[in-house]
């Protein structure tokens, strides 16, 4: 494609393509749809290929929704030929999870991506800590599958924060279901078909609303990258039937544990992440608002300053635009 050489972008595919077969993988012994494992390998793909970092995180989740869909139907399959699957819960479950879906798409430009990174993660290590040291059926809220006002709230919770963040929603929907009395391996099969349904109305969302985005990487649609897409899903079409073979020949306490063990790796994965953005933003908003002429009389009013140095406005941006090797000529405004 235009803007791409070839040559120097075959680490990056190498990467891609790794990223899929692990995240196959996971899909296929987890019930998830892998955007755990994808959108952080594309978020640094990206960033390593110059990627505007306005647009990058957009264009890794929606890439992510758009892998799912594979990665998904490829799992449901395998699980469903061990008769895993309950289909009764995808099709009663599924137009509260499309509902949810449109609603994360509405929200996506509006939501503080930091914030809700933290109540997600603060969500996910309490339920993994459960899942990792809690006794089996110790928390159960039920022998049966919630419906009505319940089923309709808990699915459209799942499909909204799944569509925001680029993932299958099977990490949610495996400890719902453990919650209300589904067997680990039938949550985890079941869960498979939960990503396949969010990432179908996602993927099509995040290419309508990135649609006229600048700064997009080369070979994207909206904010879906077709390049990583087709590498990504190319392999996790291999490894998702070897991560659910594996899955049914785990004893289920053991699978509990990985499964938990991999809920707290994301978690501790995501704490980073949202510290060390917060550590990136700007620490002196009062400086930079008064860098223009503009903004200086609300940053500092003329009254104040013209009483401290007993110079004008002007000159005192004339200080606020000088780099720091400039400074000591404008150092009488100080005196």
């Amino acid at each position: 494609m235009a803007g791409i050489e070839w040559a120097e972008f075959l680490p990056t595919l190498a990467a891609m393509l790794a990223a899929g077969l692990f995240a196959g993988f996971a899909a296929g012994i987890f019930g998830i749809g892998g955007g755990f494992v994808v959108v952080p390998a594309l978020y640094a793909i990206f960033t390593v290929l110059g990627g505007d970092p306005s647009v990058t995180t957009h264009v890794a989740i929606g890439t992510s929704l758009g892998t799912i869909i594979v990665t998904s139907l490829r799992s449901v399959q395998a699980h469903a030929k061990r008769g895993a699957v309950d289909f009764e819960v995808l099709k009663t479950w599924a137009p509260w999870i499309v509902l949810g879906v449109l609603l994360g798409l509405v929200l996506a430009k509006s939501v503080d991506g930091k914030s809700l990174t933290l109540i997600f993660a603060i969500g996910v290590f309490i339920m993994g800590l459960y899942m990792m040291f809690g006794r089996a059926g110790a928390l159960k809220v039920s022998d049966t599958m919630p419906t009505g006002w319940l089923r309709a709230a808990l699915a459209t919770f799942v499909g909204s924060f799944a569509s925001l963040m680029g993932i299958g929603g099977g990490t949610f929907a495996i400890l719902v279901m453990t919650l209300f009395g589904k067997p680990i391996h039938q949550a985890i099969a079941t869960a498979a078909g939960f990503g396949f349904i969010i990432a179908i109305p996602g993927a099509i969302g995040f290419m309508i609303i990135g649609q006229g985005v600048e700064g997009l990487p080369p070979g994207s649609v909206g904010y879906v990258n077709i390049i990583g897409l087709v590498a990504i899903t190319a392999m996790t079409a291999l490894t998702a039937p070897a991560g659910a073979f594996v899955a049914h020949k785990m004893n289920p306490a053991l699978l509990k544990r990985v499964f938990a063990t991999y809920l707290l790796f994301t978690t501790a994965v995501m704490f980073i992440d949202a510290y060390n953005a917060r550590m990136a933003e700007p620490q002196a908003p009062y400086l930079a608002e008064a860098a223009t002429l503009d903004h200086f009389e609300s940053a500092v009013s003329e009254r104040n300053y013209t009483a401290l140095s007993g110079a004008p406005p002007e000159e005192g941006l004339s200080y606020y635009g000088q780099t720091p090797s400039s400074h000591g000529e404008s150092d009488s405004l100080e005196q």
